[in-house]
C-alpha cells in the first residue's frame, strides 16, 4: 500500500506537549487506544513520542512547559523558504526552522490574527498515516475572530479557497482530492458520492470558525470516534474535563480538556441519510 503523503499547504500533523509525558501516555492510550513509540536518541534533553494506531503514526506528544495546546501543521516543501514568504505575507515567526532528527525540519508562527501553526518538511515523518478513523486526527479547524482576514492570509501563504457550504466554511487545497485520488483513495469521489458531500469535499483540508471576543484565535484540533457518548464516559474517567457537547446535521461532537490543560474535539461521523 502507498503511504499517505501530503502535498505542499495540506495540514499533515498534529502534536502537543505536555508537563508529564506519562500521563499523558495513559489518558490518550486509555482514551484513543494509542501505543507510543520514544522516537528521541538516548540521552537527548526532553522526550517526543509518536503515537500509534495499528503500528502506523496518528499524532505526536511531547515534553514540554506549562503550554499544553494541540499544534497543527503544515506541509511545506522548504521549511525555511516558506518561513521566508510567511513572514513576508504578515506571520510572525516563533520558532526558527530546526530539524527534528531524521524525521524532518519544522518551524512555529503565528498568523497575523495571533493564531500559532507550525510547518512541517518532511523527510523520514511523512505526517499522519491513518486519519478520518475513530482515535485518529480528522480535522483541525482556524478558530479566528476575522475570518475574512484569515482566510486572506492563508489563500495567499498556501493557495487555499474557502467555500461556504451552508453548516460552516471549508477550507479547500485545490489539487489535493486529485492527489488522494492518484495515491491512497482511487475510489474517494465515489465514496464521497455515496454520503451527499459538498461540492469540492474531496478537497477540504481544514474548516474556519468565527471566534467570540473571549477567545483567542487558535487552530483546534478534532479526532474522530466511533462512539461520542462513550467517549464522552471514558474521558471523564480518565480525567478529562467535559466542556460541552453538540449534535450537528454531520457529526456529534464532544469538547474536552485532558488532565494537563489541553483542549480538543471528539467527533462521531453521523452524516445525513437522505
Amino acid at each position: 500500500m502507498n503511504q499517505r503523503t501530503y502535498p505542499q499547504g495540506v495540514p499533515s500533523w498534529v502534536d502537543t506537549e505536555q508537563p508529564d509525558v506519562e500521563a499523558a501516555t495513559d489518558f490518550y492510550g486509555g482514551l484513543f487506544g494509542w501505543a507510543f513509540e520514544d522516537v528521541m536518541p538516548p540521552g537527548a534533553p526532553g522526550r517526543y513520542l509518536i503515537a500509534k494506531l495499528d503500528g502506523q503514526d496518528v499524532a505526536g506528544l511531547g515534553s514540554g512547559g506549562e503550554d499544553t495546546a494541540w499544534n497543527t501543521y503544515v506541509s511545506v516543501d522548504d521549511a525555511d523558504a516558506a518561513v521566508r514568504r510567511l513572514v513576508a505575507a504578515g506571520a510572525k515567526l516563533l520558532s526558527a526552522p530546526e530539524d527534528a532528527g531524521e524525521g524532518g525540519r519544522s518551524a512555529a508562527l503565528a498568523d497575523p490574527e495571533g493564531a500559532p501553526f507550525r510547518l512541517w518538511q518532511a523527510k523520514r515523518r511523512l505526517g499522519a498515516q491513518v486519519v478520518n478513523q475513530p482515535g485518529a486526527w480528522n480535522f483541525s479547524d482556524l478558530h479566528t475572530p476575522d475570518p475574512s482576514a484569515g482566510i486572506a492570509f492563508y489563500a495567499k501563504a498556501f493557495g487555499w479557497q474557502v467555500d461556504d457550504v451552508g453548516f460552516g466554511l471549508m477550507v479547500r487545497r485545490p489539487g489535493y482530492g486529485d492527489h488522494l485520488e492518484a495515491t491512497i483513495y482511487p475510489d474517494i469521489r465515489t465514496r464521497q458520492a455515496g454520503f451527499s458531500a459538498p461540492p469540492g469535499f474531496e478537497d477540504a483540508i481544514a474548516w474556519v470558525v468565527a471566534a467570540d471576543a473571549a477567545e483567542p484565535p487558535h487552530w483546534h484540533v478534532t479526532f474522530a470516534v466511533a462512539d461520542r457518548d462513550q467517549t464522552v464516559v471514558n474521558a471523564g474517567r480518565l480525567g478529562a474535563e467535559i466542556l460541552g457537547q453538540d449534535d450537528t446535521g454531520w457529526t456529534r461532537e464532544a469538547l474536552l480538556r485532558d488532565p494537563q490543560g489541553a483542549v480538543f474535539s471528539a467527533s462521531q461521523f453521523t452524516p445525513p441519510t437522505g
